[in-house]
């Protein structure tokens, strides 16, 4: 795998709010510059048998109005597609709907990869977890599609071998940075640095056991 620290360092991570009809939804933002060309990158990104050399197997109708469904995580409907820009899809999981949007686009010999993820999210559930609840996964997402870019010849890890990762050190440390990446970003969007550095401690003990 590759070098956890340049890959934390890699990612950039922003938090925001939009306003739906629903009321004001959080907004997370995490996007990293990938060595390949665009349209190389999309296919990456939106082809099942690819997806699931770095992410989870998918299944559905990979189109504009198609449904998808990720094996043992989140399905939804693909609303908008426009290749190969951008993608944008609802992101239902545990009887809870959000929504996301994946962009590409040009950055310098590569292509910047930019994932939205926003979401209607419970006071007491944001006060325990922040960010990390859905970031640390997304942070987990860039990590695979990086190592999988860097060795396309590599199998996928099973996931036992990538839970064992994750309780190794490597792992340990990878989402320990990437958590206080997250309370980083909460602080710089006005979070109270105490309040982001325990949203960072419980976010990376539900991810590593601890």
């Amino acid at each position: 795998m590759i070098d956890v620290k340049q890959q934390i360092s890699s990612v950039r991570r922003t938090l925001g709010r939009r306003t739906l009809e629903a009321g004001e939804a959080r907004v997370s933002t995490i996007s990293q510059v990938y060595d390949t060309d665009i349209d190389d990158l999309w296919e990456v990104v939106t082809r099942p048998e690819r997806i699931a050399r770095w992410f989870l197997p998918v299944t559905g109708e990979l189109k504009e109005g198609g449904h998808y469904q990720l094996e043992g995580n989140a399905g939804g409907t693909i609303t908008t597609c426009d290749k190969p820009s951008s993608y944008a899809a609802t992101w239902e999981y545990g009887g809870e709907v959000s929504w996301i949007e994946v962009r590409l686009s040009p950055s310098g010999p590569g292509t910047l990869f930019e994932l939205e993820h926003w979401a209607h999210v419970k006071d007491e559930w944001w006060e325990q977890f922040g960010p990390t609840a859905t970031g640390l996964g997304w942070d987990g997402g860039l990590f695979g599609l990086a190592n999988y870019l860097s060795d396309r010849s590599a199998p996928r890890p099973t996931m036992e071998e990538w839970m064992a990762w994750v309780t190794s050190d490597d792992g340990k440390l990878f989402h320990r940075l990437a958590a206080d990446s997250w309370a980083a970003a909460a602080v710089a969007d006005g979070e109270d640095p105490a309040a982001a550095a325990g949203m960072a401690d419980r976010g990376y003990a539900a991810y590593t056991g601890g």
